[in-house]
């Protein structure tokens, strides 16, 4: 399939043309001879399985963080390399797997990366807004969060469990148990974890342009779209708790996302509508999203540690519904245009 960031080029050229025209000149350009950009997010920023391990396999300042190359802020890391915004553009990506919202602005957070980790387990790392030391001179933040907040991931872990029987998560989710917070009650959360959040980083980078980041379209619009026998889909989650997982959570954590970021008055990127078509359960040549198991780089596991998963047996590896390198190419596309044009209005 053609590289959706191709697309964008045109766009970028465009815009590097404007950058040249409106760039100040003399001391005013000298003074700043780059733009600083900090990506932050969870895994879907991160990458995890989608290319070779950033830092290296081997590297000490390996943090468990599971940073890759092909993952949206490479790729368009290398785009705006290629086509400079009036000057070049230098990243600091310190997206994490397994990030909350909490770990961007408030929380240390200790990763979980199942490739090679220590023997005595990974060290704390710092809040991202600390390891990007976002500052008065950060220019660009764009944030890539809040699934782990819910946690999405636990939730379709407790589908997957429920599909097995007669229950229903989505019974389970909107009328919980005791100790269990409700679907409204978590996204109201999210909301408010979220609304905290762009606080921080506006008061830490309070000159810089914050851009957030949606997500995908995971699950079909057609729950009968998935085979509920395979893994390389979503596995035994019932038909009726993909339809509500789709409409009730994951389209309303964008809703929400977008919601505050709108309230702020900084730029949400939507990646959900260009996605649709591409989820878990589409063919092999089709979906930008691997399955509960899938196609992953050599270095990634085949098992899960400390479960019964075991990708293995099918020549698959341990992916649980994570965009693969296109779905990292199709983010990528509109990102970069998002960073190009809030340049432009700096």
């Amino acid at each position: 399939m053609r590289h959706p960031v191709s697309r964008t080029r045109a766009l970028a050229v465009g815009l590097v043309l404007a950058a040249a025209v409106l760039s100040p000149s003399g001391s005013a350009q000298a003074a700043a001879d780059q733009y600083e950009w900090a990506a932050l997010g969870d895994s879907y920023t991160a990458g995890g399985f989608v290319g070779d391990p950033l830092p290296a396999l081997g590297d000490a300042s390996r943090d468990g963080c599971d940073r890759s190359t092909n993952s949206y802020p490479d790729v368009v890391n290398g785009e705006l390399a290629e086509f400079p915004p009036g000057k070049p553009v230098h990243l600091t990506d310190v997206s994490c797997g397994n990030a909350t919202i909490a770990h961007i602005a408030k929380d240390k957070q200790k990763p979980i990366s199942p490739v090679q980790p220590p023997v005595d387990g990974w060290s704390e790392v710092d809040p991202q807004i600390k390891r990007a030391q976002l500052n008065d001179e950060t220019d660009i933040v764009t944030i890539g969060v809040g699934g782990n907040s819910l946690p999405f991931g636990g939730m379709l872990i407790k589908c997957l469990e429920e599909g097995v029987g007669t229950k229903s998560c989505r019974e389970h989710y909107t009328n919980p148990p005791e100790g269990e917070e409700s679907i409204q009650d978590k996204l109201a959360r999210v909301q408010d974890e979220y609304i905290e959040v762009l606080a921080e980083v506006h008061q830490a980078a309070p000159n810089a342009k914050v851009i957030t980041v949606g997500y995908p379209a995971v699950l079909p619009d057609e729950a009968s779209d998935c085979n509920r026998l395979s893994l390389t889909e979503l596995g035994s989650i019932k038909h009726a708790d993909i339809d509500w997982l789709r409409d009730d959570v994951l389209k309303q954590l964008n809703s929400t996302i977008q919601r505050v970021t709108n309230f702020f008055g900084d730029r949400y990127v939507d990646i959900y509508s260009s996605s649709v078509g591409h989820d878990a359960c589409q063919p092999a040549d089709t979906k930008w999203v691997e399955g509960i198991c899938g196609d992953a780089a050599d270095h990634w596991p085949s098992r899960l540690p400390g479960t019964l998963l075991n990708c293995g047996p099918i020549g698959k590896r341990v992916t649980l519904v994570h965009p693969n390198t296109e779905g990292h190419a199709n983010t990528a596309a509109p990102v970069e245009r998002a960073i190009r044009i809030a340049l432009l209005e700096r």
